[in-house]
């Protein structure tokens, strides 16, 4: 114990004032959840990352094409979800937390910035960029957190992004497309897995489940906020591509079917499911389930949102093209996982899925082959006309009727 000789006061110890600048780092449990204007601007990076993609994905359509665009993907959305996990844990009013915030923001974009040529040039720039940022925020976390039991939350984390920086690096060196492409898938499924098993780690063990101590209000609103984002990126595409061609009829049909195709994947998104989100994540938090489920229904939807906005590219610029197959499959797929991964949300929801889903996954299967002989927006408005069903169902069901509470299957 120490005592100010001007004031007689009793000074905290040197090891005291560490304590609680460390302990500050956490959010008050007390405190406001809301979203922060920072989360808000950090998220603007991925309006670029999800249009370069879906444009990654337009000029390579064929099957090493789309597992390229996949793994990126799957990456840029990683460093998104973990970094929504980590700003729920801990104080974003936080200088050291805000600066962290946006040294992630600024290796978002150089990701981004990378896409274009990430399986040639820019490979060594995007793998580095992924691998800083989580490392980079585990060596930040890890010696902050000393003596706290959140620490031993950040060294697993830590610990399993160092095991995979080792793939993303040496596929960042291979000159081979294929071989990188690989290393990446590799490197992306344990960082996948290593979440949904709760982080094992020698000596320490998986996460316990104290350690998932998220607020239902600020990650509900997060994962709608960056479902949102993905909707931006199909509005984006949409509008810049029109302002490309000359506009005839044609080009125009096109144009409007993309714009209500996109309001109607909106429409179904938040219609019940996404409106409860909150209460949803609140009625299963303890079982850890749905925050672990939650990251791979949504990366299934803007999956889904994200080839849609692909699609729109190439039928607004040739609406009366006679699809290949690849285009088809662009078209008709994008929908049909989405709607795969807004089943799966809506049964983590409310334990059922409603029929109208199976339903147009159905129909989108059966009309594929005929999808052959038709130009490309007649194809674009035949998916249009099942997803307008659907929305029209889910309206019909719900009319009159108190909103559904959440059910989630036990």
């Amino acid at each position: 114990m120490r005592i100010n000789p001007a004031t007689n006061n009793i000074l905290p110890q040197s090891g005291q004032v560490r304590a609680s600048t460390k302990a500050a780092l956490e959010r008050d449990p007390e405190g406001s959840r809301r979203v922060s204007l920072l989360e808000l601007f950090f998220d603007l990076v991925y309006v670029v990352a999800l249009a370069l993609i879906s444009r990654h994905l337009v000029q390579n359509l064929d099957w090493m094409g789309v597992a390229q665009s996949a793994v990126l993907l799957a990456g840029v959305w990683w460093v998104w979800a973990i970094t929504a996990f980590l700003t729920d844990l801990y104080d974003p009013q936080q200088v050291s937390i805000q600066l962290l915030t946006v040294a992630v923001m600024l290796g978002s974009l150089l990701m981004a910035a990378a896409v274009p040529h990430a399986f040639g040039s820019g490979g060594l720039v995007f793998a580095c960029a992924y691998v800083g940022i989580h490392l980079g925020r585990g060596l930040f976390l890890v010696p902050n957190l000393r003596g706290q039991r959140a620490q031993g939350r950040a060294i697993r984390i830590f610990f399993w992004f160092a095991i995979s920086a080792v793939p993303w690096i040496v596929g960042g060196l291979m000159s081979e497309e294929g071989v990188r492409t690989a290393l990446w898938a590799l490197a992306v499924l344990i960082d996948y897995f290593a979440f949904s098993l709760g982080y094992p780690t020698p000596g320490l063990g998986r996460l316990p489940e104290t350690q998932y101590n998220v607020t239902a209000a600020h990650l509900a609103e997060r994962y709608q906020q960056f479902f949102t984002i993905a909707l931006g990126d199909a509005i984006l595409i949409t509008g810049f591509t029109y302002s490309e061609v000359r506009a005839g009829p044609a080009h125009s049909g096109a144009f409007l079917v993309a714009f209500l195709s996109t309001v109607l994947l909106w429409r179904i998104y938040t219609h019940r499911a996404g409106e409860v989100l909150p209460l949803a994540i609140e009625s299963v938090l303890e079982t850890r389930r749905f925050f672990l489920v939650a990251p791979y229904t949504h990366l299934m939807m803007v999956t889904g949102v994200v080839l849609k906005a692909s699609s729109f590219e190439l039928i607004i610029a040739r609406p009366l093209d006679d699809p290949g197959w690849a285009m088809i499959a662009l078209v008709l797929g994008g929908p049909a996982l989405f709607l795969i991964g807004r089943s799966r949300f809506e049964y983590e929801v409310f334990g059922r899925v409603s029929p109208s889903r199976l339903v147009a996954l159905g129909v989108l299967v059966a009309i594929t082959p005929v999808m052959r002989l038709v130009p490309l927006v007649a194809m674009a408005a035949s998916v249009m006309a099942v997803l307008a069903g659907m929305a029209a169902a889910d309206t019909v069901r719900s009319w009159g009727r108190a909103p559904e509470q959440p059910n989630p299957p036990a």
